[in-house]
C-alpha cells in the first residue's frame, strides 16, 4: 500500500464532489432499472473502484489524484450507497401502494423510507467498529473491494492472485455456481458460515428430499423469528454490560472472538447512544408516515400508538438482523425479514393502507446499513486496520458523508424517475409479493407455524452465542433460494479446513486475496450479465 497522505482527501474537493454525483446518479439508475426489471440489485462497489482506477489513468493532472487508494474507496463508496438506496431502500418501499392501488400514499411512503434511509446509515456510521459490528469481522463484499484497490496499486503477487481469483470467479459464475458464496467461505467465521451453509442446503432440496417446503410453510420465517428474538437479546446484553476487566464475561461475549474493546474505535458508550437516539427517531417517522399518509384519522389513539410503536421496534431490529447477517455472511434477506415484519402486522390487526406502509417502511432500513458496513470495511482495510486511528476515524467520516450525499442524490433520482417506471408497470417483483400477502391476510395457522419454528431458532441462536450468531445465520440460508449455493459454500469451508491443517506458510493470506477475487469475478459476473438481459 502506498504511504498515507498527511491527511485523507475531502469529499468536498470540488472535483470529488462532482464526480461523487455523477456516479451517485450512474449508480442509482443501475439500481432503479435492474430492480424493477430482473428484481436483483448488484453490488456496484467493485464497478466503481474500477471506475477510479481507469480515471486515474487519464494523463490529466487532476484524474492523477485519483491514483490515491483513498480517493477511489470514496468513488466506489458513492456508487454502491446510490445503488442500494434507490432501489432498496426507496423505489421498493414505494412500489407496495402502488401495486395496491393506493397511489395517494407513494409520497407519503417516501419521504419516510427517505428518512428512514439516512437514519439507517447514519447508525451504521455510529456502531461501526464497536462491540456489536466490529470492523474485524467479515464484511465479505468489503474485503473484495478493498482487496482490488490494493492489487491495483500494489500489483506483484497480491495482483495476481486477485486476478486468478477473479478468473476463477467469472468462470464459475457463467456456469451458474455462487462464486460469492464459495469466497466468502474462505473469509468469515467457520462456524456461522457452516450454518449458513446448511440453512442453504435444507432450502434447496426440502422439497425434492422431504416433500416440504420450508417458506410455504414459513418455517424458515419461524426460525428467523426465533434467532432474532435471542439476537436481540444477546445484543443488549453486549451493549449495556459492564465490562469490569480485560478477559472478563463482558468481553467473552464480543461480537468478535477477541477480547472487550480492545483494538476498536467506537465505544460502546457511543454505540449505545446512537441506537437510542435511532430509535427515537423511528418512532419519529413513523408518526410523520401515519400523519402525511392519512391513517391516523383512521385508527383509534391507542392503535396509533401501537403502529408507532412496532413500526419503529420492527424498522430497528430488521436493521440489526440484516446488518448481523450481512457482516458475518455477506448476504442480507432484507426482503424476507421485511415479510416477518408485514406478517406480524397483519396478526396485529393493522389495517391494509397501515401495513402497506409498514412494510415500505421495515424494508427501507436494512440495505442501506448493510452497505455502509461493506463500504467502511473497505475503507477500513485500506487505511491500515485503525492502526492510526486518528486518520481511520478521518477517513470514515469522509466516506460517511460521501455516503449520504450519494443517498441524497439517489432520492432526487428516484423522485424524477419513478412516476415513468410505474407509468410502464415496473415495479420491484417482491412488491407484488408484499401486495398480495396483503389482500390474502394472516391466519390463525401461520401464526402457530411462526411460533413452533421460533422455538428451535432460538436454541440454535442461543447455543451458538453472539460471536458466531448459528441461528440468525442459519435462518438466512433457510430464507435464500440460489440454487447449489450451499456446495458452494460448504465445499469452500472444506477446502479451507484442509489448507488450515497442512499449515502452509502465508495460506490464510493468499486464500483471502484469492476469495476477494471470486466474489470479485462474480459481482462483474452479475453487473454485466444483468446488463446484458436488460438490453436483450
Amino acid at each position: 500500500m502506498k504511504k498515507q497522505e498527511e491527511k485523507h482527501p475531502s469529499i468536498f474537493e470540488p472535483f470529488a464532489l462532482l464526480l461523487n454525483i455523477v456516479t451517485g446518479v450512474l449508480g442509482a439508475i443501475i439500481g432503479i432499472q435492474l430492480v424493477t426489471t430482473l428484481g436483483v440489485t448488484p453490488n456496484t462497489a467493485i464497478i466503481g473502484a474500477l471506475v477510479a482506477m481507469l480515471i486515474s489513468r487519464i494523463p490529466v493532472a487532476i484524474f492523477k489524484k485519483y491514483r490515491s487508494i483513498h480517493r477511489q474507496n470514496l468513488v466506489q463508496t458513492s456508487i454502491s450507497s446510490a445503488t442500494f438506496g434507490a432501489a432498496n431502500s426507496l423505489l421498493i418501499p414505494i412500489g407496495i401502494p402502488f401495486v395496491m392501488g393506493e397511489t395517494q400514499l407513494i409520497v407519503p411512503m417516501l419521504i419516510g423510507a427517505a428518512l428512514a434511509m439516512f437514519v439507517d446509515a447514519a447508525i451504521l456510521y455510529k456502531v461501526f467498529d464497536s462491540k456489536l459490528f466490529p470492523a474485524r469481522e467479515t464484511w465479505a463484499p468489503g474485503v473484495a473491494t478493498a482487496e482490488s484497490i490494493m492489487a491495483g496499486d500494489k500489483g506483484g503477487k497480491r495482483a495476481a492472485l486477485l486476478g486468478v481469483g477473479t478468473v476463477i470467479g467469472l468462470i464459475g459464475s457463467s456456469l451458474h455456481i455462487s462464486m460469492s458464496a464459495f469466497g466468502v467461505a474462505f473469509i468469515g467465521n467457520i462456524w456461522a458460515l457452516t450454518m449458513f451453509g446448511i440453512g442453504l442446503l435444507i432450502r434447496q432440496y426440502s422439497v425434492p428430499w422431504l416433500g416440504i417446503d420450508v417458506n410455504a410453510l414459513y418455517i424458515a420465517h419461524g426460525v428467523m423469528i426465533g434467532a432474532g428474538i435471542v439476537a436481540l437479546i444477546q445484543a443488549g446484553m453486549l451493549i449495556f454490560s459492564r465490562q469490569k476487566k480485560k478477559g472478563g464475561p463482558a468481553a467473552a461475549a464480543g461480537a468478535s472472538a477477541e477480547s472487550g474493546d480492545n483494538g476498536l474505535t467506537r465505544p460502546i458508550g457511543e454505540a449505545r447512544r446512537a441506537l437510542g437516539l435511532g430509535f427515537l427517531a423511528y418512532l419519529v417517522i413513523a408518526l410523520i408516515i401515519a400523519m402525511i399518509g392519512g391513517i391516523a384519522t383512521h385508527m383509534s389513539v391507542g392503535m396509533l400508538i401501537g403502529f408507532m410503536l412496532f413500526a419503529a421496534f420492527a424498522a430497528f431490529v430488521h436493521e440489526l438482523i440484516v446488518g448481523i447477517a450481512a457482516m458475518h455472511s455477506g448476504w442480507f434477506p432484507a426482503f424476507a425479514v421485511a415479510f416477518i415484519t408485514l406478517l406480524f402486522g397483519m396478526l396485529l390487526g393493522f389495517p391494509p393502507v397501515a401495513l402497506a406502509l409498514l412494510a415500505g417502511f421495515s424494508a427501507a432500513t436494512g440495505p442501506a446499513f448493510a452497505d455502509m458496513g461493506y463500504d467502511l470495511k473497505t475503507g477500513y482495510i485500506l487505511r491500515g486496520k485503525g492502526q492510526d486511528k486518528e486518520f481511520e476515524l478521518h477517513g470514515r467520516k469522509q466516506q460517511y458523508i460521501t455516503g449520504m450525499i450519494a443517498f441524497g442524490v439517489a432520492l432526487l433520482t428516484v423522485l424524477f424517475t419513478y412516476k415513468n417506471f410505474f407509468a410502464q408497470n415496473l415495479v420491484p417483483p417482491i412488491d407484488t409479493v408484499y401486495a398480495s400477502t396483503i389482500k390474502a391476510g394472516a391466519s390463525p395457522d401461520v401464526a402457530l407455524q411462526l411460533l413452533l419454528w421460533a422455538i428451535p431458532g432460538a436454541i440454535v441462536q442461543l447455543i451458538g452465542g453472539p460471536s458466531r450468531q448459528l441461528g440468525v445465520l442459519f435462518a438466512t440460508g433457510l430464507l435464500i433460494l440460489t440454487p447449489n449455493a450451499c456446495w458452494a459454500v460448504l465445499s469452500g469451508i472444506l477446502i479451507r479446513l484442509i489448507v488450515l491443517k497442512l499449515k502452509k506458510k502465508d495460506a490464510e493470506a493468499s486464500m483471502s486475496i484469492l476469495a476477494a477475487g471470486f466474489i470479485a469475478g462474480d459481482a462483474l459476473y452479475s453487473f454485466f450479465n444483468s446488463i446484458f438481459k436488460i438490453r436483450k
